[in-house]
C-alpha cells in the first residue's frame, strides 16, 4: 500500500470535515498545512496532527513535503491557490466550485497537464457508492432510456454579508449549491440542446435560481437551488422501464432506490459512510495515484470543464458576472 503524503490549503469548516476523514485513512501521511496566519495553521496542525504547518500559501507550497494538496479556500482564490500548487510540482484536489469561470478552469487543467499532475475537483458525490449503484443500475437498462431528472438543492441561509455564499467575488447559489444537480443531470444526459433558467438576484448574487435544460430527444432536467427557502433536496431520475430515487440531500445520501415503471420498488441500496463520506474521495485519489493517473476516470476533466461551461451560460442569462473575472 502506498502513502501519500497530504497537504491541505485553508483551515475553514469544510477543510475540518475533509481532515477528519483524511486522519482516518491508513495511507494517508498528515504532512502540512497552510493558512493565512501561523496562529490558524498551527491550531489546524495540532488538531489534527499535521507534521507541519505555514502560515503563508507560498512558503507552503516552495517548502513542505507535501505531494498532494487539497485546496479548501474560498472560490475567488482557488485558480491563484491551484495555480501556485501547480507550478511547485504538487498534485491537485481542489473543492468545488473548481474556479469562477470555465476560462480560468481550462487553464488550470491545461497547466496541470503541462506539468504532468494529478488533477481533480473535489466532486465527492460522484466517488460515494449511493451514486456508483445509480450508475451501475443505469448502465444495466435497469429504468431504461432517461426521461426526466428532478433535481434541488435550496437550504434557507440568513442573510450575512460577511457570508462567503453572499460575497460578490465569489458568492451565489449556482457555484456552491446548483453545481450539484447540474453535474447530476450532465453525467446522464450530456450538455443539454437548451438552458432556460431565472435567478433572483441581489447584490451581485443569484440568491435563488431554476434551471430547465432540455435535449433534442425529449428529455429534460428541473432543478430548482437558493440560499432563501429550504427543500427536500432529494433527486429522481426517470425513464422508460422505470425510475431511481436518491434520499434527501442526494450528493451525499445513504440510499438509494429502484422502482419499475409501475412504481414497484425493485432494489433498495443502503451504504453507511465509514467516516464522514470524505473518504471516497480521497480513496479515489490514493487509487489514481497508484495507476500513474493524471485525472480521476470519475470525475474527469472534460465533465468539470462542460459543467463549469453550463454555469457560464446560466450566468449570461441572468447577466450575472463576478468583478474578478
Amino acid at each position: 500500500m502506498n502513502r501519500y503524503k497530504w497537504g491541505v490549503i485553508g483551515t475553514g469548516k469544510i477543510a475540518h470535515t475533509f481532515a477528519t476523514a483524511l486522519a482516518h485513512c491508513e495511507n494517508a501521511e498528515l504532512c502540512a498545512v497552510a493558512s493565512r496566519t501561523d496562529d490558524k495553521a498551527k491550531k489546524f496542525a495540532e488538531e489534527f496532527g499535521f507534521k507541519s504547518f505555514y502560515g503563508s500559501y507560498r512558503e507552503f507550497a516552495e517548502n513542505s513535503e507535501a505531494e498532494i494538496v487539497y485546496i479548501a479556500t474560498p472560490m475567488a482564490s482557488h485558480f491563484e491557490d491551484a495555480w501556485l500548487c501547480l507550478e511547485n510540482g504538487k498534485n491537485v484536489l481542489c473543492e468545488k466550485s473548481l474556479t469562477l469561470n470555465s476560462s480560468q478552469t481550462e487553464k488550470l487543467l491545461a497547466f496541470a497537464h503541462e506539468k504532468k499532475l494529478f488533477f481533480m475537483e473535489a466532486m465527492w458525490m460522484k466517488c460515494r457508492p449511493v451514486y456508483r449503484k445509480m450508475k451501475e443500475w443505469i448502465a444495466s437498462g435497469a429504468i431504461g432510456d432517461i426521461e426526466y431528472i428532478k433535481a434541488d438543492f435550496s437550504n434557507f441561509i440568513p442573510f450575512d454579508e460577511k457570508d462567503r455564499l453572499f460575497r460578490a467575488d465569489c458568492g451565489g447559489c449556482l457555484l456552491d449549491l446548483g453545481i450539484y444537480p447540474i453535474t447530476l443531470t450532465h453525467d446522464l444526459l450530456g450538455v443539454p440542446d437548451e438552458i432556460i433558467s431565472s435567478a433572483h438576484m441581489m447584490n451581485g448574487i443569484d440568491m435563488s435560481n431554476s434551471i430547465l435544460f432540455r435535449y433534442k430527444n425529449g428529455a429534460f432536467s428541473s432543478m430548482d437551488n437558493g440560499f432563501e427557502i429550504q427543500l427536500r433536496n432529494n433527486a429522481i431520475v426517470s425513464g422508460t422501464r422505470g425510475f431511481i430515487t436518491l434520499g434527501n440531500w442526494f450528493h451525499c445520501t445513504e440510499e438509494g432506490t429502484l422502482f419499475d415503471r409501475e412504481g414497484r420498488e425493485v432494489e433498495k441500496f443502503i451504504y453507511k459512510d465509514t467516516i464522514n463520506g470524505y473518504e471516497y474521495e480521497i480513496d479515489e485519489v490514493h487509487s489514481c495515484l497508484d495507476q500513474g493517473l493524471t485525472e480521476s476516470p470519475l470525475v474527469p476533466h472534460s465533465d468539470t470543464v462542460a459543467v463549469m461551461k453550463l454555469m457560464d451560460q446560466c450566468r449570461s442569462q441572468w447577466g450575472m458576472k463576478f468583478p474578478n473575472e
